[in-house]
């Protein structure tokens, strides 16, 4: 097999041949370089990344030095842990064959010089326009823009429709201009920041924004690109991706996997530091969470910021986190552009086959500080003194191919962009960079309307003829008797036989939406079964563990209805959901937490996309955050969901906050937010101790009201001299300590819907009992915490001549006592507190 020297590569390219079979001098020379190879390779452009010595492969034989030429040179293949035979060997097959599988043409050639010197020069002509401003330029990995262009012909080749794309701010300005291919003075009127008025308070920065566009491959298919918009949190978008990914394969049905390609763009200290990647990287092979495979690159600059990547990784490279999957682990030196064509093409022709992710390690560098106006000298000094004299990859390239022409359509490229930045001085009005899909343009966003409402009641009728569908499995299902036992019970909420519960509640709503066309899709920590025992959405037949979900078979040509038990994760699934709501606004999408505390973990998706997302980039969400809540005494970690979080973050209608009180409220509460077109994400505080509790169900016909009610008012006190207004759980115990006393003259409000606030609602209750004496907000949470600070402004501004106060627990730094005994001292108290007068 000897070895051919390119023209143009650094890569060898072998020729075929036919004798070494059966050779033991051959295998194992080439067993070494295939597990081994990648450490001793030709990696690092700069040469820092000095290949690593590695004792199995001091090896002195023809066999060995062909080995070496494959496996250690500019590509290294890191694939060891791959537990499959034959995906090994389909790699071993492709980088033993000739040009490793891909033959890199002269015209080829020509299009890889255009876009590395449209790359290079379009951050060079930012950096003269704009010096001084933070744009994270790509110069010293310009190689991802044919490494992404061979994705997308190959990708294009195999099925693909559209590109979705998540990546953090390196690159991306240059990633819109090359990728998406948006018009490069739209670009740079993000820098002259045209139209400030009209984002005061809102927008984001240009390097966070999202795009689209359609991609013409060298082979003239076309591709649309979707570069999801994100925050600064670096791997946050990339859940929210793959989410959007899935959604738009179930959208698309059958062949959606080879139809929508995920691709994501890593930093290496994030890759290697950012534990959601982890989380996301573990959902590609689970059947809720699949996408077919993403393809990751890592865009490699060796250092993080200020941080080397001796500081960033224990492992030889930051890639090697990828080795916890059975997947491929390409590393290229990103200065043999051939062979970084070579590795895209491998890669995605490696998706495609085997259906799972695989990752890219792109090796260069930064030649710029962080943000360009850092100084990378003071901390990296020799590392910057060579890089100060190393020529763009652009030149390297046209050396390598003997173009002589480079120079001169360099300046030429020059004069276009220097063109399209003078047009962008010009513009009036920010360009929005995006097209939305068809499919949101029946949703809106904005200030909520009353008309923006919708009737959500169901008849008794049809109520009972889903009951029957809910509560029936096919005949010889061998169902267990505590199931059956839970069933029988439904079916007799369903006839009105028996106030409905929660868990009943949910599954009528969830099969009322499915029989009218409305896509459910529900994930969450044994969200199958439920936390509380309370769900049971999927039967399981004992003997055989065979499955039934009734919620499946509601009725012949119904919307999917998937409930799913997801990883023990929190940010990632959350941003995973929030992705598809994205991309199915029709559908009622759901995450739930196992107790509401651990929504905490997840903070940063909350912040960043679910609460800030209408407002930074203008994109709604529908998505439904379930969080059970209340004060039972089971400690710190498992009372509080943080509502004051959550209200803290409502602001100009962003998000709604809810905490029905019962199960009629609920099942509107679901119905609405399914069938409303305003599509805000929609924050439920549900119950715990309350989800069977008699006081807590419903009576059939509640269920064929109108709609929610934001506010529960007290019917049984007219004129009161006191009011006490809360929210959740507390005012089922408020209301059986009223009737303890057999107090007649202490109304109880229930505020259903804490934001939007329902002013004219609270106001119109108020009224109702008359103008005199107090008003108390009462809450379980402490007094640093829940809605206290938010409700007594809104209370007294409307409380007219009535007094207002508060009963809560003492501020403290933790949500709540780990003592029970305790807890029901303080609960016991809180109640007192609650019918005790000023006197």
């Amino acid at each position: 097999m000897p070895i051919v020297k390119s023209e143009v590569s650094h890569s060898p390219v072998i020729e075929p041949s036919s004798n070494g079979a059966n050779n033991p001098e051959r295998e194992r020379a080439f067993s070494a370089f295939r597990q081994w190879g990648y450490l001793e390779g030709d990696l690092d452009p700069l040469g820092f990344l000095r290949p690593r010595p590695t004792p199995e492969l001091q090896i002195d034989n023809q066999y060995a030095r062909e080995a070496r030429a494959i496996y250690s040179s500019t590509i290294g293949v890191e694939i060891n842990h791959i537990y499959a035979p034959e995906r090994r060997r389909w790699i071993y097959e492709r980088m033993e064959s000739p040009s490793q599988g891909f033959e890199v043409t002269e015209k080829d050639h020509q299009r890889i010089l255009d876009l590395l010197i449209r790359a290079d020069v379009f951050e060079q002509v930012m950096q003269q326009r704009y010096l001084g401003s933070k744009r994270f330029s790509l110069e010293g990995v310009t190689a991802l823009i044919p490494l992404v262009d061979e994705v997308l012909d190959t990708g294009a080749r195999l099925g693909a429709v559209e590109l979705v794309m998540g990546m953090s701010h390196r690159g991306r300005l240059n990633v819109i201009a090359h990728v998406a291919r948006r018009p490069t003075e739209e670009i740079f009127a993000g820098f002259e920041d045209v139209d400030p008025r009209s984002v005061l308070g809102s927008g984001d920065v240009k390097y966070h924004m999202g795009a689209t566009g359609e991609y013409v491959t060298r082979s003239g298919g076309k591709v649309h690109i979707h570069l999801v918009s994100n925050p600064s949190h670096l791997e946050a978008v990339d859940p929210v991706t793959v989410g959007r990914t899935r959604a738009k394969q179930d959208r698309a049905g059958e062949g959606g996997r080879e139809k929508y390609l995920p691709l994501l763009v890593h930093g290496d200290a994030a890759f290697a530091g950012q534990g959601i990647l982890a989380e996301t990287m573990n959902y590609a092979d689970l059947p809720s969470y699949t996408v077919g495979g993403t393809i990751h690159i890592v865009v490699n600059n060796l250092l993080g910021f200020t941080t080397s990547y001796t500081e960033e990784h224990s492992t030889r490279f930051a890639a090697c986190i990828a080795r916890r999957q059975s997947i491929p682990i390409f590393h290229v030196n990103g200065e043999d552009v051939d062979a970084v064509v070579r590795a895209a093409r491998l890669a995605t022709e490696y998706r495609y086959r085997f259906g799972t992710d695989v990752v890219i390690d792109l090796i260069g560098y930064r030649r710029h500080g962080h943000s360009e106006v850092d100084d990378p000298t003071v901390t990296q000094p020799l590392l910057y003194k060579k890089i100060k004299d190393h020529p763009p990859l652009w030149e390297i390239y046209a050396d390598d191919i003997g173009a002589t022409d480079a120079a001169a359509h360099a300046t030429a490229v020059k004069a276009e962009f220097e063109s399209a930045q003078k047009q962008a001085g010009k513009l009036t009005k920010k360009p929005t960079l995006r097209d939305l899909p068809k499919y949101w343009d029946q949703y809106y966003g904005g200030l909520y309307k009353p008309e923006f409402e919708v009737e959500t009641g169901l008849q008794e009728e049809e109520l009972a003829a889903l009951s029957a569908k809910l509560t029936t499995y096919p005949e010889g299902f061998h169902i267990h008797p505590k199931v059956k036992k839970l069933l029988e019970q439904r079916a007799e909420m369903g006839e009105g036989k028996r106030p409905v519960d929660y868990g009943m509640a949910e599954a009528l709503a969830f099969a009322s939406l499915v029989k009218s066309g409305i896509p459910v899709r529900l994930s969450g920590q044994d969200s199958r079964r439920g936390t509380f025992n309370q769900r049971h959405s999927v039967l399981i037949d004992i003997e055989n563990e065979d499955e039934y979900v009734p919620l499946e078979n509601i009725v012949a040509g119904q919307a999917n209805c998937g409930i799913h038990n997801s990883t023990l994760s929190e940010p990632g699934v959350l941003g995973y959901e929030y992705g598809y709501s994205r991309d199915y606004p029709e559908a009622l999408v759901l995450w739930e937490a196992q107790f509401g505390d651990f929504v905490n973990v997840g903070q940063a998706i909350i912040d960043q996309f679910i609460s800030a997302g209408e407002a930074k980039w203008n994109l709604l969400s529908g998505l439904v955050l379930l969080l059970p809540h209340g004060y039972e005494g089971q400690g710190p970690e498992h009372s509080s969901a943080r509502i004051e979080r959550f209200i803290q973050l409502a602001a100009k209608h962003n998000i709604q906050i809810t905490q029905p009180s019962n199960a009629a409220q609920y099942f509107h509460l679901l119905r609405r937010q399914a069938l409303r077109h305003w599509r805000k994400p929609l924050i439920v505080f549900t119950p715990k101790s309350m989800l069977r509790h008699p006081d807590a169900a419903s009576p059939v016909e509640d269920f064929a009201r109108k709609n929610f009610a934001n506010v529960l008012p007290d019917t049984e006190i007219g004129q009161a001299s006191r009011i006490l207004v809360c929210t959740g759980k507390i005012g089922h115990e408020l209301q059986a300590e009223r009737k303890k006393r057999k107090d007649s003259s202490t109304a109880i409000v229930l505020v259903e819907q804490l934001y939007p606030f329902p002013e004219k609602e609270l106001t119109d209750e108020f009224a109702r009992h008359g103008s005199e004496g107090d008003i108390v907000w009462v809450q379980e949470e402490p007094a640093n915490m829940g809605a206290l600070f938010n409700m007594l402004p809104r209370l007294e501004r409307i409380a007219g001549k009535r007094h207002v106060m508060s009963v809560k627990r003492s501020s403290s730094p933790s949500p709540a006592s780990g003592s029970a005994k305790a807890h029901e001292v303080e609960q016991k108290t809180l109640l007192t507190l609650a019918f005790t007068t000023k006197g």
